[in-house]
């Protein structure tokens, strides 16, 4: 329940966020191209709701047709890992994911399944999340990642530190993947958007936290590349990451970053969170930095061919 002392407090928050993100909204223009050139990253803001957005950016995109492979399957990766309602901005919001689902299916897509490796116990996170109606409602199969059964060993060639892992199978198996992670601060590297967002497809990640996160967050990104990432910036939690305390560590932003390339909306999704948390540049962000340097994205807005939408 959202208290008024918590209705006061996201109001001022907002308050004191909006000239500093108008600033970076205005300053994310990237460079000049021709009209016909297919964009980088496509930033939108504003509207009625995050499925609003969502049909904006795709259609600026060229298409979901673009992205998944006609008559084969698709995975979406949302954030389903906390026990939480949408309104704590701990995951994706439910009607984008469903907004995903349905543009995917129009596209010609045969299947499309959906999946986390859940914090909190799976069949709550899949249920308070809204996924479990919003998902299955659109058509989308919402399956387990609670047993070490669903995921297969799987070597990484290009892991400078991470060399193997146990993955989904569903990720591996997959014609297409999309990528929608909730954009949000987290304690162990300052916000976590699409990348980190990955972890979520296997089985043991303590491992990345043993042997350096920020390394193993790029390194994993050298096994499979996302077709499409699609990061949910409509409620943001600014503070008290991964999970959140209360509806009070969040904003609404109503952003939404649309790109091929995870590095460069993650690079993107960043600067939303620059004033909360003191980051200057993308590159702040290690994990951001190191996949730049690994040539797995781009990291430098400037260099990105990106079309801002204001609705």
């Amino acid at each position: 329940m959202i208290t008024r002392r918590d209705l006061f407090s996201i109001t001022g928050r907002m308050a004191a966020g909006s000239i500093f993100t108008l600033a970076w909204w205005n300053a994310l223009r990237g460079r000049i191209y021709a009209s016909e050139k297919k964009y980088d990253l496509v930033a939108v803001k504003g509207g009625n709701s995050p499925v609003e957005l969502f049909n904006t950016a795709i259609s600026q995109m060229g298409g979901m047709q673009r992205f998944i492979k006609k008559g084969g399957s698709v995975l979406i990766k949302p954030n389903i890992g906390w026990d939480r309602t949408p309104e704590y901005g701990a995951t994706t919001n439910p009607d984008l994911v469903a907004a995903v689902v349905r543009e995917c299916y129009t596209a010609g897509a045969a299947k499309v399944y959906m999946f986390d490796h859940t914090c909190d116990q799976w069949q709550a996170c899949y249920k308070k999340s809204g996924m479990q109606a919003t998902a299955v409602k659109a058509g989308a199969e919402l399956v387990p990642a609670s047993s070490s059964g669903y995921f297969v060993k799987t070597s990484i060639p290009g892991g400078r530190v991470l060399k193997e892992a146990q993955v989904h199978k569903l990720f591996l198996e997959c014609d297409s993947i999309i990528n929608i992670p909730v954009l949000k601060h987290h304690s162990s590297t300052v916000l976590t958007a699409s990348m980190k967002n990955l972890m979520g497809v296997v089985w043991d990640r303590g491992e990345w936290h043993r042997a350096g996160l920020h390394q193993c967050i790029a390194d994993f990104s050298t096994l499979r590349r996302p077709d499409l990432v699609i990061i949910d910036g409509w409620r943001v939690m600014t503070r008290n990451g991964p999970r959140g305390y209360s509806v009070s560590d969040v904003q609404n932003m109503k952003y939404l970053f649309m790109s091929a390339d995870p590095v460069a909306a993650d690079s993107a999704a960043a600067m939303v969170l620059a004033q909360s948390t003191g980051i200057k540049n993308p590159t702040d962000i290690r994990y951001i930095k190191i996949a730049g340097s690994m040539g797995l994205g781009r990291n430098d807005l400037a260099k990105l061919n990106i079309k801002r939408i204001t609705i």
